[in-house]
């Protein structure tokens, strides 16, 4: 059965509709072919590749050259989802590198479009990168990339003064010209209320069932992570095979039926 390619527009479209947008993260052309007949909309190549690809104690490691690669190999096996490609550690810590960062993510690695991780620290890179038609996901709530700052993998936007400065820094990011944001590990009332305020897509992550889509990283939804995050579901459980796990995920988000109360912050 043919599909559409996807595009930015596509998404907001689906965001308008009430449909739920299905992410998951790849980082080779054998399990993107599957996502693919999965027909899920959005495959991230994540800087995670560290963590589950490495065996790296987070994504901070991860080179520029690292993400060139492995955008490419999922260049190869993509067909019809927007391919997004994550700006790793310190790759864009001007607005000059994240423009050649973000240029060789596209022209090497065939990203339609990258994603870097902050809130108003990142507003003049987002607005270079977008002045040049560079499409831009941000990302905010718990930032792997400065989970030393943060003291951990720890829920964000708890406390009233930090919700308020996720909700602003997400109108600031929206402002600035960012496409679609990902926000991880937020309460759920945080989730819905940025989600329902901006006109992007917002993409959850234990960020609750109101995100106009969510992602997961595709090693822990298919149990290759033995301790994997609370927001993690394995749908590779009940006897299923892999290209049935990626479809259960699927066919989950868009019905509502992932994530649950289990999965998610209060």
């Amino acid at each position: 059965m043919s599909r559409r390619n996807i595009t930015v527009r596509s998404l907001l479209e689906m965001k308008s509709a009430g449909e739920k947008i299905c992410v998951l993260t790849s980082y080779d052309a054998s399990f993107t072919r599957m996502i693919e007949a999965a027909g899920i909309e959005v495959i991230l190549v994540g800087d995670s590749l560290g963590m589950v690809i490495q065996g790296q104690e987070s994504t901070l490691p991860v080179t520029l050259e690292e993400m060139i690669y492995h955008t490419r190999n999922v260049a190869r096996g993509r067909e019809c989802a927007l391919l997004v490609a994550d700006m790793p550690f310190m790759s864009y810590r001007s607005p000059s590198l994240a423009m050649e960062s973000a240029g060789r993510l596209m022209k090497e690695g065939g990203a339609h479009m990258v994603k870097l991780e902050g809130g108003a620290a990142q507003l003049e890179a987002i607005r270079q990168l977008a002045s040049q038609g560079i499409p831009v996901c941000g990302h905010l709530g718990l930032l792997p990339q400065s989970v030393h700052k943060l003291g951990g993998y720890r829920v964000q936007g708890r406390e009233q003064r930090d919700a308020t400065l996720i909700r602003e820094d997400a109108r600031l990011l929206q402002e600035a010209g960012v496409d679609m944001l990902v926000l991880e590990c937020v309460p759920n009332q945080l989730a819905a209320q940025i989600t329902a305020e901006l006109s992007i897509p917002v993409i959850g992550i234990g960020a609750g069932p109101d995100c106009d889509g969510q992602v997961l990283v595709l090693y822990d939804m298919i149990g290759l992570n033995p301790n994997p995050p609370r927001f993690v579901k394995n749908f590779l459980h009940s006897g299923r095979n892999i290209q049935e796990a990626l479809q259960a995920y699927a066919d989950a988000v868009r019905s509502g039926e992932f994530p649950t109360a289990e999965h998610s912050f209060k």
